[in-house]
């Protein structure tokens, strides 16, 4: 005998009562909009960040300056480095005192020795970097707590120094 022997009677009206739909969990739906929300928070977060130098109006002649714009945590005997695109000479001046440079190129060392920096601005045209570290012998031997102000004097190798531009910031010492 199979299933389709059995004179089992099947009810073929359809149920006309609704199915009861269930409410929704109010706790749970709110969980899930505070969920929402914050992921949606944070994902803007990411997108709108401005990060690293996007928040800098710097010439693009100036590839990086150290320390930074606006840095506050700067230590004494730090040093100040500022990378230009290559072709360009430049010299600091910091507080209102303009370093003397040394090109690094017409520093001379006998055979075997190691070269001996002046306590100057060194101006590295290979790179076209320039930097001064303070020391006992430089025109800044440290720099003292407070707010500092720095500028670079910077032109086209082919142009000369009467063409030059300059750039400002600050940064503050600890």
């Amino acid at each position: 005998m199979t299933d389709l022997d059995d004179p089992v009677e099947h009810d073929e009206t359809p149920s006309l009562a609704p199915a009861k739909r269930r409410r929704p969990d109010r706790g749970l739906l709110i969980a899930s909009l505070v969920i929402a929300a914050g992921l949606t928070l944070i994902v803007w977060g990411f997108f709108s960040a401005i990060t690293g130098d996007e928040g800098v109006n710097r010439p693009a002649e100036i590839e990086s300056i150290s320390p930074v714009e606006n840095a506050v945590q700067v230590l004494q005997q730090e040093g100040i480095a500022v990378d230009l695109e290559f072709g360009y000479e430049a010299v600091l001046i910091v507080d209102g005192i303009e370093l003397e440079t040394t090109n690094i190129g017409e520093l001379e060392a006998e055979p075997g020795q190691l070269l001996a920096f002046p306590p100057t601005a060194i101006f590295d045209p290979g790179n076209s970097i320039i930097s001064f570290t303070p020391s006992d012998d430089a025109q800044i031997t440290e720099f003292v707590q407070g707010r500092h102000q720095a500028r670079v004097l910077y032109w086209r190798v082919d142009e000369g120094r009467d063409n030059a531009r300059s750039y400002n910031w600050f940064f503050e010492v600890v």
